[in-house]
């Protein structure tokens, strides 16, 4: 066994300080690529769940479970997925109704909660619009 007491004090603990620095570089390291690989994968399930529901908005009118006709759907995507004329397509207009798809637990969005809220309240109106051409003369 060698005699420490020969080795310099300073030399010691240089070299305890050299341990600690590469096993801290190493631990955070290592954290670091867990970390990333948890970042990474919450990503691509959030992406996931987005592809999901755009899918769905689309897809919502041709499924057996629609209460409408598929006809009469249009798909808005914002600031609401779709706007149905139900009766449209037979030739008697009964209502418009939007529609609003979630999937899971998401919940209304400050706009899609002021959309539904005027819509309820029966502040919708009509307004016609014509666009004049001047004629050049």
């Amino acid at each position: 066994m060698p005699d420490l007491t020969l080795v310099p004090p300073l030399l010691l603990l240089f070299t305890g300080l050299a341990i600690g620095l590469v096993l801290a570089t190493l631990c955070a390291l290592i954290w670091k690529a867990a970390y990333s690989r948890s970042i990474r994968q919450d990503a691509i399930a959030r992406s996931q769940a987005t592809i999901t529901g755009l899918v769905h908005e689309q897809l919502l009118p041709i499924l057996p479970d629609f209460p409408f006709n598929p006809k009469d759907a249009r798909f808005l995507g914002s600031p609401v997925d779709l706007v149905v004329f139900d009766g449209l397509d037979a030739g008697e207009l009964h209502r418009i109704v939007f529609i609003e798809v979630k999937t899971g637990g998401s919940g209304l969005s400050k706009r899609e909660r002021q959309l539904r809220d005027v819509v309820e309240s029966g502040l919708v109106s009509w307004q016609e619009m014509r666009i004049g051409l001047r004629s050049r003369s």
